[in-house]
């Protein structure tokens, strides 16, 4: 009777501090209701953490993970590349080690001499896109299995991460921010990090819709440079569709207050800011649900995942969301029929379902076709062994590595000693 008593109280007062945002929100012209709707969804389970564990250890907790996990910690060789509209997009690059690439004259070919002084052919360069609120910090344990293997170039997409707000998206001229924009965006990238040689493009969720855009509009690039695609949990469209795991009645009632909701509170982020700190707890378990599935996930990549997504500024938010209605590329899959490809989702992911991974299988027959079990969206962070082995696999098939690299337990989110 106690702990019933107990949880009840505790489920109000969750509930309490949903209402005490949205009705923050509603003085600032915004539909509250529909946010504290959503928000509802992980109330339940934060009361129940409310039960035996206050808000100042939680505090504590995590900050204590996000110093046990030096995640998003690898750098780089930065530098800066400028978009049509003069966006500055920022960079990094990994260089390969010719210690760590250990037999590269077995499966990419023979060892690069310089003869008469003709300069050695450029490397093939792995480019990698990261996914919508993220930055390329969620590349951490793919990058870290890699490092030194191969060339790779790691980028903020605009608005994200390090990279400056899209220009074109400011200013009284401002226009929204579309894929196609992306693919104009990934292709200045290319330009500044790898001008010359074989590349090998791997995008996450809005990173692969990203590579999609880039085909769409520079097919020639892709069929004279890009020798091998991956595609991870991504769409090539009919987003409008998903129902994110809610209800039919649920999903319809977001479907139609979302868009003008976020357009709301991105005209009030300061205020909304405020109520994302107010509130972490809650958005917590929200980034949970649609980032993850396994139960045992490691904390600190769960938390690590939060500080990700928390650091995207609610007006970037609203800013992108429209975008994904709009995409539209399954025609320009079509240029990457004759190239090797990788597509990889998480079986239980709620935001970009398998099934749409599934219908890219189907427009790209030849393609390995890789469904990982009790996986959400962040399958990178999730389960970064699969990832990471399967594209290995393709990077030794192109020739980008060679098939001998050992790529060990980089990528591995078990703890030392654990």
């Amino acid at each position: 009777m106690g702990e019933s008593s107990a949880a009840g109280d505790a489920a109000a007062r969750a509930a309490a501090a949903v209402a005490s945002v949205t009705g923050n929100w509603r003085k600032a012209g915004v539909a509250g209701a529909a946010i504290g709707v959503i928000a509802a969804g992980a109330a339940a389970g934060v009361a129940i953490e409310r039960l035996t564990v206050g808000r100042g250890m939680r505090r504590r907790a995590r900050l204590a993970l996000d110093a046990s996990g030096p995640y998003g910690a690898l750098r780089g060789t930065p530098g800066t590349a400028f978009s049509d509209d003069g966006t500055e997009l920022y960079y990094e690059i990994d260089e390969i080690d010719p210690e760590a690439a250990t037999g590269a004259d077995s499966a990419a070919g023979p060892r690069r001499r310089r003869l008469f002084g003709r300069k050695a052919p450029a490397p093939v360069t792995v480019v990698f896109s990261h996914g919508y609120c993220l930055n390329q910090d969620s590349w951490h344990f793919q990058r870290a299995a890699l490092r030194g293997l191969v060339r790779t170039v790691h980028w903020d997409q605009r608005s994200h991460g390090r990279s400056a707000r899209g220009a074109a998206q400011q200013g009284p001229g401002a226009v929204p921010v579309s894929i196609d924009q992306l693919g104009r965006d990934l292709k200045a990238v290319i330009d500044a990090a790898a001008p010359e040689g074989p590349l090998v493009l791997v995008g996450h969720s809005m990173g692969g819709m990203t590579i999609m855009a880039l085909a769409d509009q520079y097919p020639e690039l892709v069929r004279e440079r890009v020798v091998g695609v991956a595609f991870i949990g991504t769409s090539s469209g009919r987003l409008g569709e998903v129902n994110y795991g809610l209800p039919v009645a649920g999903v319809n009632a977001v479907r139609r207050v979302l868009p003008g909701v976020l357009k709301a509170l991105g005209s009030q982020a300061e205020l909304v800011e405020r109520g994302r700190r107010a509130t972490a707890d809650l958005f917590a378990g929200l980034i949970k649900r649609y980032s993850f599935s396994s139960k045992d996930v490691d904390p600190a990549v769960v938390r690590f995942a939060e500080r990700l997504i928390e650091s995207t500024p609610i007006d970037v938010v609203a800013e992108f969301y429209p975008a994904f209605t709009d995409h539209d590329k399954v025609q320009a899959l079509s240029v990457f029929l004759e190239i090797p490809a990788l597509v990889l989702a998480g079986e239980s992911d709620l935001v970009t379902p398998s099934t749409h991974s599934e219908a890219i299988g189907d427009l790209l027959p030849d393609a390995e076709l890789v469904l990982v079990p009790d996986a959400g969206h962040l399958v990178i962070l999730e389960h970064p062994e699969a990832v990471t082995d399967r594209l290995a696999d393709l990077l030794a098939r192109v020739g980008a590595m060679p098939a001998a690299a050992n790529v060990g337990t980089h990528g591995s989110t078990a703890q030392p000693g654990g």
